[in-house]
């Protein structure tokens, strides 16, 4: 079956809102073998939707439609489905209730404006908002199926999952698994050099990414059921294991900061971070993985030279001497937080994370990242090239949390790039 997503919203186009909703749709409704060949965003116009509708229609089945649910009179998906269908509307009273409800135990007022959403096209499947008061409708006429839903997320992937879901599995005999072998520390290109031959395989296929600071391979295979699918899986996966193990993370993780929390947890080990040019970054990354409580114990935002010097004790000397952003003030942040916290690993992070300013040099995206166990340190110098300072936040973030997960996979050993952390400051 071939598919086409219609997102329906005039504040899509002005870029007031990010369409999350094409990205989700896509991945999901290729876990049910239906191919996704066509996406587009039409704003709040009745002429332009029924256009969108029959160009879709004349290359695909299925269509699926997100937002225009609303009460308001520029709210028309549903109506103009109707018209291109050539179905009446009519009020349906199971949903109107249930609208009122929605108010009722919110102890709020209905507008009777919001009766608008009740309106259904005759004729179709209703779809029950179990978070909000726009339904949702299927339509399935002349060989054709307009699945329509609600615009926001937190409506729309739950009526998806719970109502769109099982409807539509019974067009597909295959299914499309994917696995997703996370990277850090090799670029897509030079990773892509080492699995070549793997490239041009058709099923499973094996497809590079780019991400912000890492590189990731996508394994699909499209199979009658999940155990065919994985596996066809399995033995690329343990081919390409074998090629770039050393920089694999993780498989089937969402990032970094997972894979880190979770070897930190699995090893029984805590972290804490010093963090001037990420501005809390490193812990805000951590703290959003669900059980990070176990792990971190703390996070010190020093932008300033003073507080580097007052709470976690950096040289005021070595901070005139070699400036804010060095390996050996970097070292003595990783040291001062270490101390302070009493976790098992310190880290810190200092930089110039941008953008260029008028005179500026070429340090932009100098960064310094530093791990202690307190005995020994770890330094990364990374020079990103770039003067955009959320990318050179971002990825020195990362790069902080893998060198964290590098000590954590090596524990109770130590990582052989150590030095030792006293020698090193009172060497400078």
């Amino acid at each position: 079956m071939r598919c086409e997503l219609i997102s329906v919203g005039t504040e899509i186009l002005l870029g007031d809102i990010v369409n999350t909703n094409s990205q989700y749709l896509s991945k999901r409704l290729a876990d049910l073998g239906i191919g996704v060949l066509h996406q587009s965003t039409v704003g709040d116009n009745r002429q332009r939707l029924l256009r969108a509708l029959d160009g879709a229609f004349r290359e695909n089945e299925l269509v699926i439609l997100t937002g225009g649910l609303g009460p308001t009179p520029d709210d028309l998906t549903k109506e103009v489905c109707a018209e291109y269908f050539g179905l009446p509307m009519y009020t349906d009273t199971a949903v109107a209730e249930k609208i009122k409800g929605y108010f009722e135990k919110k102890g709020l007022v209905m507008p009777e404006s919001n009766l608008k959403q009740a309106l259904i096209p005759e004729g179709s499947t209703v779809l029950y908002n179990n978070n909000g008061t726009a339904p949702g409708s299927i339509i399935e006429k002349d060989g054709k199926i307009a699945v329509i839903l609600p615009g926001p997320p937190f409506e729309m992937k739950p009526m998806f999952e719970e109502s769109v879901v099982p409807f539509l599995r019974r067009f597909s005999e295959h299914i499309i698994l994917s696995c997703n072998v996370r990277t850090f520390g090799i670029g897509e290109s030079a990773m892509s050099e080492r699995v070549r031959h793997l490239l041009d395989n058709a099923n499973p296929s094996v497809a590079p990414y780019a991400k912000s600071g890492e590189a990731l391979l996508r394994i699909t295979a499209r199979a009658h059921s999940e155990k065919e699918a994985k596996g066809l899986i399995e033995p690329v996966l343990k081919e390409i294991t074998e090629l770039i193990g050393d920089y694999i993370y993780g498989v089937d993780v969402e990032n970094i900061e997972e894979a880190t929390v979770s070897l930190l947890k699995e090893k029984g080990l805590t972290v804490a971070f010093a963090e001037s040019c990420t501005g809390g970054l490193c812990s805000k990354r951590v703290t959003d993985v669900a059980g990070a409580s176990d792990v971190i114990h703390c996070g010190v935002v020093s932008y300033s030279n003073d507080i580097k010097n007052k709470v976690l004790g950096v040289s005021a000397e070595h901070l005139l001497k070699y400036t804010a952003v060095s390996d050996v003030v970097a070292a003595e942040m990783a040291k001062g937080i270490k101390e302070l916290s009493g976790a098992d690993f310190g880290v810190s992070v200092t930089g110039y994370a941008g953008p260029c300013f008028e005179g500026c040099t070429d340090e932009i995206g100098t960064i310094y990242i530093a791990v202690t166990d307190g005995e020994s340190l770890w330094l990364k110098k990374l020079s990103t090239g770039r003067t955009d300072r959320e990318y050179n936040r971002y990825v020195s973030a990362s790069n902080a949390l893998n060198e964290v997960r590098l000590c954590a996979a090596a524990y109770p050993e130590k990582r052989s790039e150590g030095m030792n952390l006293e020698f090193f400051i009172e060497s400078r």
